[in-house]
């Protein structure tokens, strides 16, 4: 709540909203018949929940200011975080360099706000023009987090799209395109069962819908900006 008021400027009736929503809350389980106890949860946010997005994005927000310390490029997404710096081929072991500490930093600051830096989950991209370059997957140094040794790959998950060395989305769209037929291929086994009306919900519902999440994310990518 401190953090609220200081940083965003929440003050009155509009703090005492969020302090009724965030404060005293309690989680039970009901499963066969039973029923566990009550547990008090001192932190965290609803799961599933409206404002908790928003919250978090709110709580993580000092993130920027860690990253802008060591001069390194930060985009946020919910509870995913990109690290981006631009160099010369050259200047690829002190870019690196530069990264881990950031990185360090970052997860000094999570472990100080009851938050994790999954190390498992974190991937290293080397990227460049597929034009005038040869490909950068293996020719660039790892990224040492702690005891743990991550390789850069040949792609990369940025906002629910995947993006290659080469900047492309080829293999994001291979997947697409494969889920989709995927789909198509079980409607036909059922289309003399099913009637034009039936068949065009099913198509919606399955692929068109896939489609237009899809273009979602990829538009938003491109809102965001370069990796």
């Amino acid at each position: 709540m401190l953090r609220l008021e200081r940083q965003f400027g929440l003050r009155g009736v509009v703090l005492q909203w969020f302090s009724s929503y965030l404060l005293d809350r309690t989680f039970q389980v009901v499963f066969g018949g039973s029923t566990s106890s009550v547990v008090i949860i001192v932190c965290s946010l609803a799961q599933g929940s409206v404002l908790g997005p928003r919250l978090f994005i709110l709580y993580k927000a000092d993130l920027a200011d860690v990253a802008a310390a060591h001069d390194v490029n930060i985009q946020p997404y919910a509870d995913d975080t990109q690290l981006y710096l631009q160099c010369q081929r050259r200047d690829m072991t002190t870019t690196i360099q530069r990264l881990e500490i950031c990185i360090s930093e970052v997860g000094h600051w999570m472990a100080a706000n009851r938050l994790k830096l999954n190390v498992d989950k974190t991937e290293l991209l080397w990227a460049g023009s597929k034009y005038g370059s040869t490909s950068l997957v293996g020719s660039g140094p790892p990224l040492r987090l702690g005891d743990e040794t991550i390789t850069a790959s040949n792609h990369a998950r940025l906002i629910s799209v995947t993006i290659s060395s080469d900047l492309s989305t080829d293999k994001h769209v291979s997947h697409t395109s494969s889920a989709c037929f995927y789909w198509l291929r079980r409607i036909r086994r059922i289309r003399h069962s099913l009637d034009t009306d039936s068949a065009k919900t099913l198509v919606h519902a399955f692929v068109s819908s896939l489609l237009c999440v899809e273009a979602a994310q990829i538009n938003k990518l491109v809102w965001i900006g370069p990796v």
